[in-house]
């Protein structure tokens, strides 16, 4: 009888992959991923994994269709099933833990399933375990060696995990370990050479010590200000605070007052203090992502950094990076918000497979009052379980603290379970907020009275160098018509290869002291570094009115900046945007012009979480679907998956927008990558070029454009911008604008 064999060479002439081998070497390998305490259930995991392997009908299968393809379509039509005898075997010899296994076996190449098939149906995990009796029995036709067969005794403290509220999120950990494991056990065999490549993160205490250095140098040539100062203060109790105990933490410092890198500091400090493993650094839009990430990378050099987002400059990336973005592999990681809390309530293998990186780890939460509203719950719940139970620590970080505190309502019924243990690291807020006030807010003298866009822009014209931040694409468009030649326009209507070099020429500008005006969406406001004497913001929440402040006087030149809030023709969008803007006009009118202040700030929050939690905190239904039946061992992971999306990419869609970008000799053209693309390369490194020219459109929008004939589909569901003269090198893609049809 010829040897069990897991894969086969795609070049049909080396070594086959032997089947005993793979299973052992991924189940140590799973096991040495997972914490101690639950390492048993990595290892078994991994050593049952592809039992169905074994079956004769498989091994005569994948001896005929070789390669990697055929290793990972399990269960496809036409390909043969090889995850149900080993989820099936669990059943059988762990009867207390067996189906939580299943789970994990079953689904280590399709993602975890439903327990249930109330929605799922044949995916589900009880309608595919229906044929695992004769899947089992297929595979033990062979002669598969009694240790891989045997059972290990397996313990489930229910406390250490957070009881079955924290059942799913603990076996996503499980199930991280096992798909990673089984991912670079199998990359080792069929890309030894990209395997080789993978090497160890630089240590954390060699980036504290480049990090201490450069802040020293940058200290060193500081000029002496207030504002330096004030900095300098805020690292020092960052790092006096790291050597508290792992838990949640507050940083609240105003605009301007350095809370990138001392926040990183902190991470780094308290990571050394606590033995915790990596620092992972979340932000809610890729523009800020980008300049967070440059900005560590002067501080801790290229290797240091992994910036890990859809948007990704090809430029930054390298074969580590690429290959650590797979598996979160390194000390210091850049991601947006929407990459990590997507992770922690997904299925897909490929989404899952970087959660046992998150375990002892330090995770900064950049501007913290952008959590979205309707996934709050879920949020705060997993963030929870991390800080509980699995060593990390979080750093909630931002200019304006949320009060992510447990909420009751007048009946005394809880409507949120928040973040109740956290430590504040600057322990004189107001002091700090008085030491930083470098503007003066200036209000209409009625906060209901609408003022029409054409009185907007002569007040704005009368200041050579200003900012202003609308609500929507549709009012950046209409004001930048109204002002004077010149004025620079930036919103996600622009692709971002043409919006970063916007934000270029913006700085360069100021940096010459020439005037500038722009009018902007809200994509500037939250961590865009610009200094501009006067900003004008559209009435907005108090938190998105006090980002803005944050590009006033940002360095503290003038005695003081202006910040002018003025109330446009329209209201804000239905929804938490429209709470938002409500809850600021309260607190404007109660508090004036010191409504920027921490105490104005907290009734502000307070207000808001009021109105708009009265469509619920949890908008899908997340947490019933993760915790209502997890007792009984059912736990609806895919259909929780689907339903969390922080970007509805259901009602959006991206296509490509023709648009040239020279920068020096360096000429970055869509063109040319479409033609690339059309002539049949189709690769990783191409789309992510292409990423920084798309645009994404609500699907009214899109729908416009192709039937009125601008759309080209160039690849499967990738579509291109036909028209050059559909995009405007000042304005970015020009539609009609039409409401989407899910305002919110």
């Amino acid at each position: 009888m010829l040897t069990p064999i897991a894969h086969t060479p795609a070049d049909g002439c080396s070594p086959p992959h032997l089947l005993d081998e793979h299973l052992r070497k991924v189940g140590e390998l799973a096991a040495s991923f997972a914490a101690p305490a639950w390492a048993d259930w990595a290892r078994q995991a991994g050593r049952w994994h592809d039992l169905g392997k074994y079956d004769p009908a498989f091994q005569d299968y994948i001896r005929r269709d070789s390669g990697y393809e055929a290793h990972l379509l399990d269960g496809q039509p036409s390909h043969p099933s090889h995850s149900l005898a080993g989820a099936q075997h669990a059943l059988l010899t762990q009867p207390k833990f067996g189906r939580l296994l299943a789970y994990l076996i079953a689904g280590h190449h399709t993602g975890l399933p439903d327990g249930p098939a109330e929605y799922q149906g044949a995916a589900s995990l009880s309608h595919r375990l229906a044929q695992g009796p004769q899947a089992l029995a297929d595979a033990l036709r062979a002669d598969i060696p009694a240790d891989l067969l045997a059972a290990t005794p397996l313990t489930l403290n229910p406390q250490a995990i957070g009881g079955k509220d924290g059942l799913h999120l603990w076996l996503r950990l499980v199930f991280s370990c096992l798909v990673d494991a089984d991912f670079l056990d199998s990359e080792a065999y069929f890309q030894p050479e990209q395997a080789q490549q993978r090497r160890p993160p630089p240590d954390l205490a060699d980036l504290r010590a480049r990090l201490d250095a450069y802040l020293a140098d940058k200290h060193a040539h500081a000029a002496p200000s207030a504002v330096n100062s004030v900095r300098a203060d805020v690292l020092r109790q960052c790092r006096e605070q790291a050597q508290q105990p792992p838990g949640c933490y507050t940083l609240t410092v105003p605009t301007g007052g350095g809370k990138t890198l001392s926040s990183l500091a902190f991470a780094l400090e308290h990571a050394l203090a606590h033995g915790k493993r990596r620092v992972i650094y979340a932000i809610p839009y890729t523009s800020i992502i980008e300049q967070t990430a440059e900005v560590f990378r002067a501080a801790l050099g290229d290797d240091a950094v992994l910036e890990h987002h859809s948007s990704l400059d090809v430029e930054h990336e390298t074969v580590h990076s690429r290959l650590a973005a797979e598996n979160w592999d390194a000390s210091v990681i850049v991601t947006t918000n929407v990459q990590l809390f997507e992770s922690l309530f997904a299925a897909r293998t490929s989404r899952c497979r970087k959660l046992h990186r998150l375990v002892d780890s330090v995770i900064v939460l950049d501007e913290a009052q952008l959590l979205p509203i309707p996934y709050l719950q879920p949020l705060l719940d997993a963030l929870r379980l991390l800080t509980e139970h699995y060593g990390v620590t979080l750093l909630l970080c931002t200019a304006t603290q949320p009060a992510l505190h447990t909420r009751s309502n007048s009946f005394g019924h809880i409507q949120l379970r928040g973040l109740d243990a956290r430590r504040a690291i600057i322990q004189r807020e107001a002091q700090l907020y008085q030491q930083l006030a470098r503007v003066r807010l200036h209000l209409p003298a009625d906060l209901d009275a609408r003022q029409s866009w054409a009185d907007i822009a002569r007040q704005i014209s009368q200041h050579p160098s200003v900012l202003v931040i609308v609500n929507t694409r549709q009012h950046c468009r209409e004001l930048h018509a109204l002002l004077p030649e010149g004025t620079f326009h930036l919103s996600a209507l622009m692709c971002a290869e043409h919006r970063s070099q916007q934000i270029a020429d913006i700085r360069q500008r100021l940096a010459r002291g020439e005037s500038v005006r722009v009018v902007s969406t809200t994509l500037i406001e939250a961590g865009v570094d610009v200094d501009f004497p006067v900003v004008f913001r559209a009435l907005a929440g108090l938190d998105s009115i006090a980002q803005a402040a944050g590009r006033c006087n940002r360095e503290g030149r003038l005695p003081h900046g202006d910040v002018h809030v003025f109330v446009p023709p329209d209201p804000s969008p239905l929804g938490w945007q429209r709470a938002a803007e409500e809850a600021a006009r309260t607190v404007l009118g109660q508090c004036g012009a010191d409504a920027l202040a921490p105490d104005a700030m907290q009734r502000y929050f307070n207000h808001y979480y009021g109105k708009a939690g009265q469509a619920g905190f949890d908008r899908e239904g997340l947490h019933a679907l993760l915790t209502q039946h997890a007792g009984q061992g059912e736990i609806f992971f895919r259909t929780a998956a689907e339903r969390m999306r922080l970007i509805d990419n259901a009602h959006t869609v991206a296509v490509i927008v023709p648009y040239t970008r020279q920068d020096g000799e360096h000429r970055r053209d869509s063109h040319a990558l479409r033609r690339r693309l059309q002539a049949g390369e189709m690769h990783r490194d191409l789309l992510r070029q292409l990423q920084r020219f798309t645009v994404s459109l609500p699907q009214s929008q899109f729908e416009w454009l192709r039937r009125a004939g601008e759309l080209e589909e160039i690849y499967r569901d990738i579509w291109w911008v036909k028209n050059d003269v559909m995009y405007d090198e000042k304005r970015g893609l020009l539609v009609r604008e039409i409401e989407a049809a899910n305002p919110e």
